[in-house]
């Protein structure tokens, strides 16, 4: 049999059997399960309440006036004049994600949580366990979360031969969706979709795509691997959007981490130096804290702010060594913070360490300052897991402490469970 490349790839023909689960409007909707009397009204949920706070989930009721995630709470009061915003309660969130991963472990052990409120699940090798059909299980995994959770737990479920489509299939009918794209339908659902449908597809890739004169899913389907890998994507990123559209799996993989860091509006409109050191001290104790629990070090510092007026300034340095602790990343953003202009009141500061590397946390070194420098950041942290988070802390962050809230790590769920253990 001639060995098939991506020039003539076919459509996937197998048996689906990936399945992608996505909460809907997760922290809203775990909000109203919890609260009965905000259901049915549109509600937000944000970081923290104040004149600037931003809209990070949102319910269906508010949704379906016009408020989006990431809109200022200004505005979407213009959509909703009646919406409801209340903070995000970490620990509520992370005993619905534990409820949901516990579920999802029953059926199989090939299990990813991709976010918070997504997960995968692999039924590969499982046939002789699972021997009902996925849309059976499908079913019984969202009356699960109703018995385990609350009555008004909602999930959409997508089913297909690979992560991509399954995903894409999990958001045709929401809210509670139940819905598998094969080889038999998959060209009839693209043909009902926009090319910004898919994941992946924004305006700019749209642009990418309209250029070569493909202006339909289906059209995408149909395009030729060579066409997509030399003019559209001009990289390997094309080859891949050619075999995922047909259902050949591209995506299970984890990405590596690129940076880590935080950021914070600040709650005064003008500002004191000592506040904007508490509070920087602060957001770098928590950026080091995200290092170690990733086991990670870094050599490079950025240090980002936003003015009153609207300007930005930043700068970053690399280090000569890599670094994890507390100390060694607020000394590094401080020399960046010193050269901050001063002309105008700051209204946002992010700190990001880059340039990562594992950290060698566990090593000896020959240098005994270094010893004893990783021998206290150790020291810490386990006063700190055992008594609970900032037990031992920097004076200078005791100002912001009540004040920098958590915010909620979309995207990391590794780091959500850390937050929560610290909650």
């Amino acid at each position: 049999m001639p060995k098939v490349t991506s020039l003539q790839l076919p459509i996937n023909s197998e048996q689906p059997r990936i399945m992608h689960i996505d909460l809907n409007s997760c922290f809203a909707m775990v909000e109203q399960q919890a609260r009965p009397l905000l259901r049915g009204k549109p509600l937000g949920v944000t970081n923290r309440k104040t004149k600037n706070a931003c809209v990070v989930a949102a319910s269906y009721e508010a949704k379906h006036r016009g408020v989006k995630v990431g809109m200022p709470f200004s505005e979407a009061r213009l959509h909703a004049p009646d919406l409801i915003l209340v903070e995000t309660d970490p620990p509520k969130y992370h005993y619905v994600y534990q409820k949901l991963v516990n579920i999802m472990k029953g059926y199989s052990p090939s299990v990813t949580m991709k976010s918070i409120d997504e997960g995968i699940i692999d039924f590969t090798g499982t046939e002789r366990i699972n021997r009902r059909s996925l849309q059976e299980i499908g079913r019984e995994i969202k009356a699960r979360l109703k018995d385990d959770v609350g009555k008004h737990m909602t999930c959409n479920i997508g089913i297909a031969p690979n992560r991509f489509l399954a995903k894409t299939a999990a958001g045709l009918n929401k809210p509670d969706g139940l819905d598998t794209i094969s080889y038999s339908n998959l060209r009839s659902t693209l043909s009902n979709l926009e090319l910004t449908d898919l994941t992946g597809i924004a305006q700019r890739n749209e642009a990418r795509l309209n250029g070569a004169g493909i202006y339909t899913p289906l059209q995408f389907l149909d395009a030729p691997s060579e066409l997509l890998y030399k003019r559209v994507f001009r990289s390997v990123c094309g080859d891949d959007w050619y075999k995922r559209l047909r259902g050949w799996e591209v995506d299970d993989y984890e990405s590596s981490v690129q940076t880590v860091g935080r950021q914070y509006v600040m709650d005064e409109w003008q500002p004191s130096e000592e506040a904007l050191r508490a509070r920087l001290s602060y957001l770098c104790e928590t950026t080091a804290m995200k290092l170690r629990y990733k086991g990670l070090a870094a050599r490079g510092v950025m240090l980002y702010l936003m003015y009153a007026n609207g300007d930005h300034w930043y700068e970053r340095r690399i280090f000569n060594q890599p670094f994890f602790s507390n100390s060694d990343v607020l000394t590094r953003a401080s020399l960046l913070f010193n050269r901050r202009p001063k002309d105008d009141w700051v209204r946002m500061m992010s700190i990001s360490c880059y340039n990562l590397q594992p950290s060698n946390i566990n090593q000896v070194s020959l240098l005994e300052e270094v010893n004893r420098e990783t021998w206290l950041t150790e020291a810490v942290d386990q006063i700190n897991s055992q008594f609970g988070e900032f037990t031992v802390t920097f004076a200078a962050s005791l100002p912001a402490k009540g004040l920098v809230k958590q915010k909620i790590p979309f995207g990391s769920t590794r780091y959500f469970e850390l937050l929560c253990n610290s909650a």
